[in-house]
């Protein structure tokens, strides 16, 4: 069950649309979606919004969006996670990932960082590393020395639709995180979309038979000549 959502990303209109910032785009599409509101909360250094009836939940949860710098994600986390009693599996953290093509995502609980800054200070701020993470592909520049820029850069159209897809969809397994189903959720988000059905064939026209072929030939008409 989780009760804390964490988009990771950076503050201010300069990062805005940039590919770091897809889990913050992520919180904003799931806070439309249960009608809250982000505001910033100082004590946990980010804007922050409590929802109590989400669908699926057993109580209250909380949305969070670091206004630290990626770098400092978890100073933002650990605060309100220790004040609520929030256990880190119950933390679900989006973010960035090199390593997916956009348009593609995964869902999984513990492992590495990656070398994401967001994750690392999460992990040490917590003492965990057992949250949740729900990775949004932006793809790869090619080469490491181009990450940095890369990651701070807008997606072309193109790519930016493909990562809004991937929020849409993983929008309808979030009732089944809330309600603790993590098999069905991470199904639900992994499923590839069904392959399009082949057309099916035009029906052969059926070939006259005999009758039907004498019966189309035209009457022969027979000129009986001048009447006497």
């Amino acid at each position: 069950m989780i009760r804390l959502f964490v988009g990771l990303g950076n503050p201010g209109a300069e990062y805005e649309d940039t590919r770091h910032n897809a889990g913050f785009w992520w919180i904003d599409t799931l806070a439309r979606k249960l009608g809250a509101s982000l505001q910033l909360e100082r004590s946990y250094y980010g804007l922050c919004a409590r929802v109590n009836n989400a669908p699926g939940a057993a109580g209250p949860i909380w949305l969070l969006q670091p206004m630290t710098y990626m770098n400092l994600s978890g100073k933002s986390v650990a605060p309100l996670a220790r004040f609520f009693k929030i256990a880190p599996e119950e933390i679900l953290a989006i973010h960035d990932e090199l390593d997916l093509l956009p348009g593609e995502m995964k869902f999984k609980q513990g492992g590495g960082n990656g070398g994401h800054n967001g994750l690392k200070d999460m992990q040490a701020q917590l003492g965990s590393a057992n949250f949740w993470r729900l990775r949004l592909g932006i793809g790869h520049p090619g080469h490491r020395d181009e990450v940095s820029g890369y990651v701070l850069r807008k997606p072309p159209l193109a790519e930016r639709q493909a990562l809004e897809d991937c929020i849409a969809k993983s929008m309808d397994a979030v009732e089944l995180i809330l309600g603790g189903q993590m098999d069905k959720a991470l199904a639900k988000i992994h499923a590839k979309p069904p392959r399009p059905k082949p057309p099916k064939p035009a029906p052969a026209l059926a070939q006259p038979g005999p009758a039907a072929a004498e019966s189309a030939q035209p009457a022969l008409i027979t000129d009986p000549g001048p009447k006497p």
